[in-house]
């Protein structure tokens, strides 16, 4: 539901005051990865929301770990000196906690190990006496596999470690671990609201919690988890009728091309990255949703053939009893079942394919609906349309045609498919319609929902993105150039020669489109941009462009 379209007479959203979210935990628990994902799931909601973190803060102003004194993370008497670093760092913490609670925000998630009683004890009388309303999150690991994880590919990764060899810096964490277990306490009082998540998922334990935010919280926390995993985007191949809502044609001869090239690409690719991350292909499965309408659907039948078609499939009449398929398709069968929270799923099956892949057709992924729109260029909906068009431009997120949906209908919609990202463990593919992945990309990413409009999303682009403790690592890449490609220069990163070629390509009916790629006064968000953004940088620099792994 990103971006409600109301506030209270506060300023705050669902009547429910501010949060103040303490996590607690030993090191290398997932407290970071929980705290990054709920702070980009309220942001969503559009819960003006911010993760403080005294690990972050503190590299930021003292540096590394060798800048440290030795006594900063061990047990016992410490050194004045060590006192008033940790003193100076913790105050810091708590003045920007504070600062943003002034400056109108409503959640803070302060992520840090709490584990003395009565540290947490004091900070939660603190700002209870404020008015906000104090939540202990705690996250219980027993799993050795998760915390050899986290510790190996989170937080040797820091700059606490830079320079450092791999090995010695895996000791010093785990030294620094057994240090906090011998004076770590765990949750056990009941003042306070609390929530404890055992192995990042695996189990979770809520007491006194109470509104609608905070069960939001709740139900939102019951659903991440943080295997490692990566996520595809690729748009669907072009169609017979490329412009129409209504008309659910299927794939043109080009788009089962386009269909077989991005099956060769994303398994090249996939194989790739999983080698680089020490897995085995093999052993994992390819999950892949799309949306119910024929171009999508049919896009990903290639994936449940163990071959390449070397003929452009044979068309059967467009109607409700056929459906178009590739000849070496024609052994796929249907199976319905029924999904973890009890809808009906269709998968595919194929017998004799190499791959091991599901895919589901999912409702809610369909395009969004242009309403009287349909088929319209932005210059033909300006002309005939002149009141809604005025209206479009000024909120093009919020405002809708007629009989139409919105960007924000669609994001509503879409809800329901975001916890179910977050809950998917195994490798996933979407192939969707453009608007679908513009939301989707906007809430991985946390694009402000005034962007999702204006975002490019080129047919030919293939977008992976892995989840990570901190955000997400996102690449672009380009893999077709056939009929239903945007030409380079719409971009305007090309001569005038490729512009003009270009713009000959698109087509022209496609409203939402068309208005991504004309749309003036802000930044253009196209695939290369969303190929190097993250949360991180977004925060460190507006607009800026950071490094993509």
């Amino acid at each position: 539901m990103a971006a409600p379209l109301y506030t209270t007479a506060s300023g705050l959203l669902f009547h429910a005051g501010k949060i103040l979210i303490l996590t607690v935990g030993l090191p290398a628990r997932g407290k970071t990865h929980i705290s990054r994902a709920l702070e980009r799931y309220l942001r969503w909601m559009g819960v003006k929301t911010q993760v403080v973190s005294l690990g972050d803060y503190r590299r930021k102003t003292l540096g590394g770990t060798k800048k440290l004194p030795p006594d900063y993370f061990t047990l016992g008497e410490k050194s004045p000196e060590t006192i008033a670093l940790r003193k100076m760092i913790s105050d810091g913490c708590e003045k920007l906690i504070e600062d943003f609670f002034e400056a109108g925000g409503q959640v803070v998630i302060y992520d840090a190990n709490n584990g003395l009683r009565t540290t947490r004890q004091a900070l939660a009388e603190k700002y209870d006496k404020q008015g906000v309303h104090v939540i202990i999150l705690e996250s219980v690991c027993d799993n050795k596999e998760i915390i050899e994880t986290n510790i190996r590919n989170v937080k040797i990764s820091s700059p606490d470690y830079r320079g450092w060899d791999p090995d010695k810096a895996v000791e010093d964490y785990y030294g620094r671990i057994r240090d906090r277990e011998k004076s770590y306490e765990t949750v056990e009082e009941t003042t306070w609201p609390f929530i404890r998540i055992i192995n990042v998922g695996e189990k979770i334990m809520v007491n006194n919690i109470r509104g609608y935010l905070q069960s939001r919280i709740v139900f939102f926390l019951m659903n991440i988890h943080n295997r490692p995993r990566m996520i595809y985007f690729a748009r669907s191949g072009q169609s017979l009728i490329e412009h129409s809502y209504k008309a659910d044609s299927d794939l043109s001869p080009a788009g089962w091309e386009y269909a077989e090239r991005l099956k060769e690409f994303v398994v090249e690719r996939r194989a790739k990255s999983l080698e680089q991350r020490g897995f085995d292909p093999d052993d994992r499965r390819l999950v892949i949703w799309t949306s119910t309408r024929r171009r999508a659907h049919h896009t990903a039948w290639p994936f449940l053939t163990p071959t390449r078609s070397t003929s452009i499939p044979q068309q059967l009449p467009i109607t409700a009893s056929h459906l178009t398929a590739p000849l070496q398709s024609a052994i796929a069968r249907n199976v319905v079942t029924t999904d973890e929270a009890g809808e009906l799923t269709e998968t595919k099956v194929t017998a004799g394919s190499s791959l091991k892949v599901k895919v589901i057709e999912k409702t809610q992924m369909s395009e969004i609906n242009p309403g009287v729109w349909d088929g319209l260029t932005p210059d033909q909906a300006r002309k005939f349309y002149s009141e809604e068009w005025a209206r479009f431009v000024k909120d093009p997120y919020a405002e809708r045609a007629p009989r139409a949906e919105s960007y924000h209908d669609l994001s509503v919609r879409l809800e329901p498919i975001l916890i179910e990202l977050e809950r998917e463990k195994e490798d996933l593919l979407i192939i969707g319609h453009s608007s679908v992945i513009r939301c989707l990309l906007a809430y991985l990413i946390g694009l402000p929902a005034s962007e999702i409009p204006a975002i490019e999303i080129a047919r030919g682009d293939l977008l992976e993105v892995v989840p990570t403790s901190y955000g997400v690592h996102s690449q672009a890449f380009h893999f077709w150039d056939g009929p239903g490609r945007r030409g380079e220069g719409v971009d305007g990163d090309g001569d005038l020669e490729e512009e003009e070629v270009g713009k000959s390509r698109r087509d022209e009916t496609n409203f939402y489109e068309n208005y991504a790629e004309d749309t003036k006064g802000k930044k253009r968000m196209t695939a290369i941009d969303l190929g190097f953004l993250t949360p991180s940088s977004r925060e460190d620099s507006e607009g800026a462009l950071a490094d993509g792994s």
